[in-house]
């Protein structure tokens, strides 16, 4: 290591030093405050100590504290206790883990304590075990007996609020007023009632000071929501399906409808399934998803309906003049509508015949559809063979060579 060259100016004149840096360095570090100040300060004990010598009184004092403190509970009386060096020695006897450990607990948690010794022997006897369980039970039936009255009056509050949702939730001509929709009127009458319930059960828990209860109730009944939802898909499905068929109102109770290939008049909708009265008298149930992704013919929203047939004549006969009579015939039917009136038409040329098509127009709500039909057949072809027309059979040629 190199020296460096320091100047001394001395009475004899200056002279030059050699001094290396390494004693330099450590001569500014010394100098520095915060050198000196980080030399002097002590250092730190851990987090956690141990003392060196506790005093014999200290011992006794813990051993006192503890030994009262088990004195108290019945259960933790036959416990011993002997305090060495701040190092609790626990024997004697306790009925179960669970008294053992709570003594454990207990000594844990005195001041000066280092740590507890478990030596308690269980002793699982009858009495130890069943006395205490016997004692919660009748402390138990104790306070149910002194909360008779209050429980009594809390199952009142509920009886009562929840026969007043009942009553307002059967109250048919209030929810018809608010919805006209049959449905939906029975949909916010079962919602008046289930809230009618629940408001009840809430002032009830809340009398008997089941808060705590309520919470887990509602927790649990959030849980058992969501898992029932999975479980359950296909029937929400058709639940929000009645609710969205209830406010579009594709069709009302008693419609004439047609849905996919099934005809019949509607019943009834429930929250599940609409139910129609086919033409041959039998129920018939469709989800309600299935009804809601349909297409839906309805007969009836109209009452208005047109119904058509056709009727075929020889194919000498004059057509337009057959036309003429049948349209006549048809026209003066009481139940056949003026406006908008019947008409004909060619509908085909035949082999051996000409087809005449005759379509007339009813008021469903004065008369029955299929009724209307057949006498209005009746009439076009009785009113054409009375004028000369024959309604000739199929004719076939046969050729032999």
């Amino acid at each position: 290591m190199r020296s460096l060259p320091l100047i001394c100016h001395c009475r004899s004149g200056p002279r030059i030093l050699h001094v290396f840096p390494a004693a330099i360095a450590a001569s500014l570090l010394a100098a520095s405050p915060v050198f000196a100040q980080a030399e002097t300060e002590p250092e730190a004990k851990p987090a956690s100590t141990i003392d060196v010598a506790p005093s014999r009184s200290a011992d006794e004092d813990i051993a006192e504290r503890i030994a009262s403190i088990f004195g108290q509970i019945e259960a933790l009386a036959e416990v011993t206790v002997d305090v060495r060096e701040g190092v609790v020695l626990l024997s004697g006897a306790a009925a179960n883990d669970a008294a053992a450990e709570r003594a454990v607990g207990l000594a844990s948690r005195i001041d000066g304590v280092v740590t507890v010794d478990d030596g308690i022997e269980r002793t699982l006897d009858v009495k130890g075990n069943v006395a205490p369980m016997l004692e919660q039970l009748s402390a138990s039936v104790e306070r149910w007996v002194r909360a008779l009255p209050l429980v009594g009056l809390a199952l009142l509050v509920f009886g009562v609020v929840a026969y007043l949702g009942h009553r307002l939730a059967g109250w048919d001509s209030l929810w018809r007023r608010v919805s006209p929709n049959p449905f939906l009127a029975e949909l916010v009458s079962q919602a008046v009632r289930v809230v009618g319930v629940v408001f009840g059960l809430v002032i009830a828990l809340n009398l008997v000071g089941a808060t705590a209860l309520m919470a887990t109730i509602l927790g649990g009944a959030g849980v058992a929501g969501l898992a029932i939802g999975f479980a359950v898909r296909d029937t929400m499905e058709n639940y929000i399906s009645s609710i969205m068929l209830s406010l579009r109102q594709p069709f009302r109770a008693n419609d004439h409808v047609v849905i996919d290939d099934h005809e019949g008049k509607v019943v009834r909708l429930t929250s599940r399934a609409t139910v129609l009265m086919t033409l041959d008298g039998n129920h018939l149930r469709i989800p309600n998803s299935t009804v809601y992704k349909s297409v839906i013919l309805n007969y009836t929203t109209n009452p208005e309906r047109r119904f058509e047939f056709e009727l075929g004549v020889d194919a000498d006969d004059d057509p337009v003049e057959a036309m003429k009579v049948a349209l006549d015939a048809v026209a003066d039917l009481p139940f056949t509508l003026g406006d908008p009136g019947p008409r004909t038409l060619i509908g085909a040329v035949g082999d051996s015949n000409i087809i005449i098509r005759i379509m007339a127009w009813i008021d469903q709500r004065d008369s029955d559809f299929f009724k209307a039909r057949s006498l209005a057949i009746r009439a076009a072809k009785s009113a054409l063979e009375s004028e000369g027309f024959s309604l000739p059979e199929p004719i076939y040629r046969l050729r032999l060579d």
